[in-house]
């Protein structure tokens, strides 16, 4: 088996604050990372997609953390095609006389402003780099982007402009998965050099894809989103059965005999349900494998 890195989607959520899950004790944001790392060996940095982080902060994370922690950094979602406040974008990039309220897309921005968003991105992500704590920088592409030539190519742009770090890629509508297009996507991705991104998620929706365990590229990747019924409307809620977990354990090993590293991640992430989902997880991970065999993915 590779190595299995195990995680969650946040570290410092406003839910997860008030949770309980960290001691009273732990009360400043590097104490909290810290306390954190002492937990997981893996986070998901999802504050990238909301805003571009300055350097300065990503080398305090550096700083908290261990050697051997491992930072994945959810790309700017601009940059994926998320439609993002004015007041998210650096003061100079914001076009002029536009209200800060509104959200743009990236077809609002002159190309030098996205090459630019994108040189600032890279920035941010040079003190994980330094420090040897970066993992994937995750392309999380909206459930409206569906199969396409232009989807294609902006999906191959994405993964290029991620130069040589490892980008890994979340499709969120079923039409790259549907009959014979489930190959030719993971192909498209293996030849792109690319991690795919394996979710757990609610079937049955626009958004959903299936939970296909593929690895395209090094590190291979599966979120956990859960199966909460109201996953349209945003609702994380769900927290994962024994069995459930039981199940993935089985799962997640047998994947990662084709990988050198596999990186897990819980987003269930809803007053701390992640984290214990999460070290849940880790301990049927860390115990023997059952002799018996492993169910049909």
């Amino acid at each position: 088996m590779g190595v299995i890195r195990l995680g969650t989607s946040s570290w410092a959520d406003r839910q997860l604050l008030a949770s309980g899950w960290y001691p009273r004790s732990v009360r400043t944001p590097a104490g909290r990372l810290a306390y954190y790392a002492s937990r997981f060996d893996l986070v998901e940095a999802d504050t990238g997609f909301h805003a571009i982080p300055a350097a300065e902060t990503t080398a305090a994370w550096a700083a908290a953390t261990p050697d051997g922690f491992t930072f994945d950094v959810k790309a700017f979602g601009l940059l994926t095609g998320h439609p993002t406040r004015l007041a998210a974008l650096p003061a100079d990039l914001r076009p002029d006389g536009v209200d800060v309220t509104l959200r743009l897309r990236r077809r609002d921005l002159p190309e030098e402003a996205v090459e630019e968003l994108w040189h600032r991105f890279h920035q941010a992500l040079d003190p994980l780099d330094g420090a040897g704590k970066l993992g994937t920088v995750t392309l999380g592409f909206p459930p409206w982007l569906a199969y396409g030539p232009a989807a294609v190519r902006r999906v191959l742009d994405a993964v290029e402009r991620c130069q040589h770090r490892p980008a890994a890629v979340e499709l969120r509508h079923h039409s790259w998965f549907e009959g014979t297009r489930a190959a030719e996507t993971l192909g498209l991705l293996r030849s792109a050099g690319a991690s795919y991104v394996c979710v757990d998620m609610p079937q049955g929706l626009e958004s959903s894809v299936p939970p296909l365990l593929a690895v395209t590229a090094e590190p291979a990747v599966v979120r956990f989103h859960g199966h909460s019924d109201g996953w349209e409307r945003g609702a994380k809620e769900y927290t994962y059965s024994d069995r459930e977990l039981e199940d993935w354990a089985a799962r997640l090993r047998h994947l990662s005999a084709d990988a050198d590293e596999l990186h897990v991640l819980m987003n269930t992430c809803c007053a701390g349900q992640a984290q214990r989902d999460g070290e849940r997880l880790a301990e049927l991970l860390s115990a023997p494998a059952p002799r018996r065999g492993l169910r049909a993915v």
